[in-house]
C-alpha cells in the first residue's frame, strides 16, 4: 500500500487490531465535503496518538509524599512551642493565689527555646514556707500547687511520722528540654515546658535526711510511711504523680506535673 494509507486487518495474533503506517496528520485524506472532512482527520489523529501507548500499560503514579513526623516525636523538631501561654486573666489570678499563700516569687519573661520547648507563663519561687533547692522556672499553676503541697501536706506528714519538722526540700529541678524518660521518639516531657518538678528528698531540722531512693523501701517504717503520705497528698494536687512504684526510672525521686492526667503511681 502507498504512503499514508491504512493497513488492512490481518489474521493471527493481529486480528482485531488496526495498524497505522507512516501516518502524517497533515496529509490530505479523502473524506466527505464540509464538516465530515475535519471529523475524519480528528478521529484518525486520535487513533494514531492512542497507538503510542502500549496496550495494558497504565500511566505512572506519582509518589506519595513522606509522612510528617508528629510534634515532639522523632524527626525534625517542631519550631513552635507545644505549650501555650496562659491568658492574662488566668496568669494574674495565679499570681494573686501565690501571694495569698505567702510565697515570694519572680515573674519570668516568656521564652521559646526550640524543639517544641519553652518557658511560658513561668515564675521562679524565691521564698516559700520550706526552702527548696534547685528550683528553676515553673509554670505558674505548677508553682501554686507546689507551694500548697509544701504548706499543707509536708509538715503534717512529718509531725505524724517523723521526730522532727522538715527544714529543706531537695529537688532535681524543673525545666529541661527533653523527651519523656530521655528516650528518643517519645513525646516531649512536661519538663520541656517547665510544667514538672522532681523531688528527691527532705532534710529535717535535726539534720536527718530522708530520700526517695534510700527510704521508699528502706528499713525504717516511719520513713516509708512519711514518703507514702506526701506522695498521696501530691496525687490530690498535681495532674500526674510518679514514684518508685511507677517504673525503675523514678526509683530515686517523685515526679509532679500539671500535664495530662489524672495519673498517680
Amino acid at each position: 500500500m502507498g504512503r499514508g494509507e491504512l493497513a488492512g486487518l490481518s489474521g493471527g495474533r493481529d486480528r482485531g487490531r488496526v495498524r497505522l503506517t507512516s501516518f502524517d496528520p497533515t496529509m490530505d485524506l479523502p473524506s466527505p465535503p464540509g464538516r465530515g472532512r475535519g471529523l475524519v482527520s480528528a478521529l484518525l489523529l486520535a487513533s494514531f496518538l492512542a497507538g503510542c501507548v502500549p496496550a495494558g500499560r497504565k500511566p505512572p503514579r506519582r509518589a506519595a509524599p513522606p509522612p510528617r513526623s508528629a510534634p515532639g516525636r522523632s524527626g525534625a523538631p517542631p519550631s513552635a512551642p507545644l505549650a501555650k501561654a496562659y491568658e492574662p486573666r488566668v496568669l494574674n489570678q495565679c499570681y494573686a493565689d501565690l501571694r495569698a499563700q505567702g510565697a515570694s516569687f519572680q515573674a519570668l519573661p516568656d521564652k521559646v527555646t526550640g524543639g517544641g520547648c519553652s518557658t511560658l507563663s513561668t515564675v521562679k519561687l524565691v521564698r516559700i514556707g520550706i526552702p527548696t533547692a534547685n528550683l528553676g522556672a515553673m509554670r505558674c499553676q505548677l508553682a501554686e500547687r507546689f507551694v500548697e503541697w509544701t504548706d499543707e501536706a509536708l509538715q503534717k506528714a512529718a509531725a505524724a511520722w517523723l521526730d522532727s519538722p522538715i527544714a529543706k526540700i531537695e529537688s532535681f529541678g524543673t525545666y529541661a528540654c527533653r523527651q519523656i524518660n530521655n528516650a528518643a521518639g517519645n513525646r516531649l516531657s512536661e519538663h520541656g515546658s517547665a510544667n514538672a518538678v522532681d523531688i528527691a528528698g527532705f532534710v529535717l531540722d535535726n539534720g536527718r535526711r530522708i530520700t526517695v531512693k534510700a527510704d521508699w523501701n528502706g528499713p525504717d517504717e516511719n520513713a516509708r510511711n512519711f514518703l507514702r503520705a506526701v506522695h498521696k497528698a501530691a496525687c490530690r494536687r498535681f495532674s500526674v504523680v510518679l514514684g518508685p512504684d511507677a517504673n525503675a526510672l523514678h526509683h530515686d525521686h517523685f515526679h509532679f506535673d500539671m500535664g495530662r492526667g489524672p495519673y498517680c503511681r
